[in-house]
């Protein structure tokens, strides 16, 4: 659906001061790039921050906005991986083996102690993961992202995502049984 963006009407309303639109706006992607945010920097506080710093520049650049020349969910993943890079870049440290505590979105207690142990695998697994592998996998896995769309958020061409996915879940799988074997 080229030249087909879901958001334009939205980024309108927001550029024309509308409040019903920014609250509209933080409804609609909140949830998606908290979640990004979460898993490539493994900390809810600093994915809040990050968060915030988008709606930010949302708020301030809508007026700007440039109908047709880059879908708008591909531009908020593209700020949303460069503010994450900036945090990653500030730390300058080295992942740990145990993670810190998150919150459970599902927050459903039965769920049952397999699940959490499976949940944990995976974010640690994540969290091992290099930066740029991270960001390909929560593109395409968890954002949902086609690899067009991912490609142009990291800004490499569909042949070097496709590339990188391919190393990314070899990685995976290696992390993976090694924590279970």
């Amino acid at each position: 659906m080229q030249g087909c963006d879901p958001d334009e009407d939205l980024v309108a309303r927001v550029a024309s001061g509308e409040r019903g639109a920014v609250r509209a706006m933080v409804a609609r992607k909140l949830p998606r790039i908290l979640g990004m945010a979460s898993r490539i920097l493994s900390d809810r506080h600093e994915a809040e921050d990050v968060v915030q710093e988008a709606f930010i520049r949302i708020w301030r650049q809508a007026p700007s906005w440039r109908r047709g020349q880059a879908k708008f969910d591909t531009w908020l993943h593209r700020v949303v991986l460069n503010l994450c890079t900036d945090r990653l870049r500030k730390r300058r440290e080295h992942y740990v083996a145990e993670l810190p505590e998150t919150e459970d979105p599902g927050g459903r207690p039965d769920a049952g102690v397999l699940e959490t142990s499976r949940r944990k695998s995976i974010e640690a697994a994540l969290a091992a993961l290099p930066q740029r592998q991270r960001e390909a996998i929560v593109l395409q896995y968890f954002q949902d992202l086609s690899n067009i769309e991912a490609a142009a958020a990291m800004e490499i061409s569909v042949e070097a995502l496709e590339s990188l996915l391919s190393r990314t879940r070899r990685r995976l799988r290696e992390i993976l049984s090694d924590e279970m074997g």
